[in-house]
């Protein structure tokens, strides 16, 4: 069952004044260090991660992550935000922090409820169902990104977190992994868009598979770049349906 979308009540966002801003390139691990021990000094020591992946393709699911690092224990060598990492990288570091963590969770919203509701507010839905699968209860919470009003519990946003927070790179990671695990599984059913290569982003192979096949289930009607190319398919169809059948010729 869909959990309502809360529109009302008290902003739970707490946003912290000496949290710094993102400066220019900084050594990991320096960067993992300063935001997260300040938080957990003022908060308590378990901090969940939060991040999604998955807003920008034009098929497939959102997906989030919610994940508590160890407070007190070295961080993985070679985490970072997932974008920054290769695929191959990501599914090595992926098993080493599930195998670390204290708890972890992974929620998703479908692509119903991405055309129904938004996909900022599906984003936000993907991050309470993950929130609410960790079976260990945090002491509070930090999200990549900007304030999200919407989400019903106490957080503190950090910009740019997936590259500054260690434990929302951890969600990154897991989230990414996880979202190009279904796309690769969707990808047998739906051959010609090449999902197992571009996750849903709008790759050429992608489009070209749109324009020879046309839509599926899985893609999200909602967006503009769905529209645009149903558009254009109707009008490649109106110009076919337009043109004479061709008179063989034989010599």
């Amino acid at each position: 069952m869909q959990e309502p979308v809360q529109e009302d009540g008290p902003d739970p966002v707490e946003e912290l004044p000496h949290i710094p801003k993102a400066r220019g390139a900084q050594p990991r691990w320096k960067r993992w260090t300063s935001i997260e021990r300040d938080l957990r000094a003022l908060k308590g020591p378990l901090l969940a991660g939060v991040d999604e992946v998955g807003r920008g393709p034009i098929a497939g699911p959102v997906v989030a992550c919610a994940v508590i690092m160890p407070p007190n224990e070295p961080a993985i060598r070679g985490v970072d935000d997932s974008k920054k990492l290769t695929a191959e990288q990501r599914e090595k570091l992926a098993p080493k922090i599930r195998a670390k963590a204290i708890a972890f969770g992974i929620g998703a919203a479908s692509v119903h409820e991405i055309d129904t509701i938004n996909i900022y507010q599906a984003s936000r839905l993907a991050m309470t169902r993950a929130l609410s699968r960790l079976h260990v209860q945090p002491n509070h919470v930090i999200i990549d990104g900007n304030r999200i009003r919407t989400l019903a519990v106490a957080h503190t946003p950090i910009p740019h977190g997936d590259a500054r927070c260690y434990s929302i790179a951890c969600a990154s990671i897991l989230a990414k992994v996880t979202r190009d695990y279904l796309m690769s599984r969707l990808a047998l059913k739906y051959p010609a868009y090449t999902w197992e290569h571009n996750a849903g982003y709008t790759t050429r192979d992608h489009v070209a598979g749109l324009m020879s096949s046309g839509i599926t289930p899985h893609h999200r009607r909602s967006f503009t770049r769905i529209n645009e190319l149903l558009a254009q398919m109707n009008a490649q169809g109106d110009i076919e349906a337009a043109i004479p059948v061709s008179v063989e010729l034989t010599s």
